[in-house]
């Protein structure tokens, strides 16, 4: 089969988020399918500059086209607008207009999807929130699967969201609980559902043939990962325990919080760090307890994850987290933010992780995964059998199969009704980037 995915930018520098999710899944697929990759040529989601060339690439063996956004965001203004309009009432035209300040902005990419739209068996929109999904959802909705990545925040109280998410004749979930959220707040109409998420690998020694065996999973005493572990300490200067985080380092994922939660633990006992992996996007305290590792390449990430005592998520607003996943694959324990339902979940069907809701949770918990390394194993045994239960590769491109299926069986073959559809979500399309 010939699939489009769409998502708002794509490369490999870009580490976490439904981007992220996007270019694994990809890559995935396309050991088994054509695969396109339909993006901007972004790299930064806060300006949405074109940094990247426009047209085709190859990227890790997926054709990747780019199209170039009209323009840039500037974030002062759309944050007071994005105020407003969360918090007064406003017109259909206002919510058009806060989509094209939340940019990136990208009629090229529309008019592509308005061209050649039938010639792919399935597109594959990832996230709701940005104008290439909304618009790009009116071009052929019959064809077209939604990969949410939904959660409670403002923005998708809009009215604007509604069509969204009863347009696609698919929808890919990543957990059961962001299923539920989507189900009570819209009217989904969808021919084809499954909760699907997205793969995550294993290491070597975790066999995918019968019941594992307790000696299969990697313990911290293997060689292979206490070298993997050493190696990343040595590099970063991490003689201590330590707690990970890797991702965007912004207040919107909470990371000011974990901030100031550390700091308690800190100033109570001393003994361990914390780590911040990713892009930063906010003022770090100069602190001693306080490392900042930046922007990782992939092998080396694993080998953080590795290393860490345990991996924190502190975000309170999550669709998946593949953080808290990536940990759970390699033997390490997860500290999560309770207000995260989804991360909340994973760990209470895993058993693979605790959570705290609020600072002296999180200090009691933080001191138990540090001063346990019994419980740190079982929690790390835990996490690979839950990994491989539901999120092996197999798993996800099975369902992604099967989603495609049932999408393409509900689709007409050929008929007026159908033309008639198509046409008339091109026309909304157009209608949308004219205003």
């Amino acid at each position: 089969m010939k699939i489009a995915l769409i998502v708002q930018r794509y490369g490999t520098e870009i580490i976490g988020g439904s981007e992220y999710h996007c270019r694994l899944v990809a890559e995935r697929l396309a050991t088994r399918h054509d695969v396109e990759v339909l993006t901007t040529c972004a790299q930064d989601y806060i300006t949405w500059a074109n940094e990247y060339a426009e047209g085709s690439d190859r990227v890790r063996g997926v054709t990747v086209r780019r199209f170039a956004s009209e323009r840039t965001r500037d974030i002062g203004s759309f944050n007071e607008y994005s105020d407003w309009i969360f918090g007064n009432a406003h017109t259909a035209d206002d919510e058009l207009e806060w989509l094209k300040r939340q940019g990136p902005w990208c009629p090229a990419l529309i008019e592509h999807l308005e061209r050649r739209h039938t010639t792919y068996d399935a597109l594959i929109f990832f996230t709701y929130l940005y104008a290439p999904t909304v618009l790009g959802l009116r071009v052929d909705p019959r064809r077209s699967i939604l990969v949410p990545t939904a959660h409670d925040e403002p923005a998708i109280r809009l009215a604007i969201y509604r069509e969204v998410f009863s347009a696609p004749a698919g929808l890919a979930y990543n957990t059961g609980v962001e299923r539920a959220f989507l189900k009570a707040r819209f009217r989904v109409t969808a021919a084809a559902e499954e909760t699907i998420g997205c793969g995550v690998d294993l290491p070597a020694r975790f066999t995918t043939t019968g019941e594992p065996h307790p000696d299969e999973f990697p313990e911290p005493e293997d060689d292979s990962l206490r070298a993997n572990a050493a190696a990343f300490r040595r590099r970063h200067r991490l003689y201590e325990p330590f707690l990970l985080y890797g991702g965007r380092i912004d207040p919107g994922k909470g990371c000011e919080e974990l901030i100031e939660h550390f700091s308690a633990y800190a100033a109570e006992r001393g003994d361990a760090v914390l780590a911040l992996m990713g892009v930063k996007l906010m003022r770090i305290p100069d602190e001693p307890f306080i490392r900042f590792a930046g922007l990782l390449p992939e092998a080396e990430r694993l080998e953080a994850l590795q290393a860490a005592t345990a991996v924190v998520v502190p975000s309170p607003y999550e669709s998946l987290s593949l953080l808290a996943l990536e940990a759970f694959a390699v033997g390490t324990p997860v500290l999560a933010n309770a207000r995260s339902e989804v991360v909340r979940e994973h760990c209470q069907r895993s058993n693979a992780g605790l959570y705290y809701a609020d600072r002296d949770e999180f200090v009691e918990c933080l001191k138990l995964l540090i001063g346990n390394a019994d419980l740190r194993r079982a929690l790390g045994r835990n996490g690979q059998a839950y990994v491989r239960a539901n999120y092996e590769w197999d798993v996800i491109l099975r369902k992604y199969d099967q989603l495609i299926g049932g999408v393409n069986a509900a689709r007409p073959g050929r008929g007026r009704a159908s033309r008639k559809a198509r046409g008339a979500g091109r026309d909304r399309a157009r209608g949308a980037r004219k205003r």
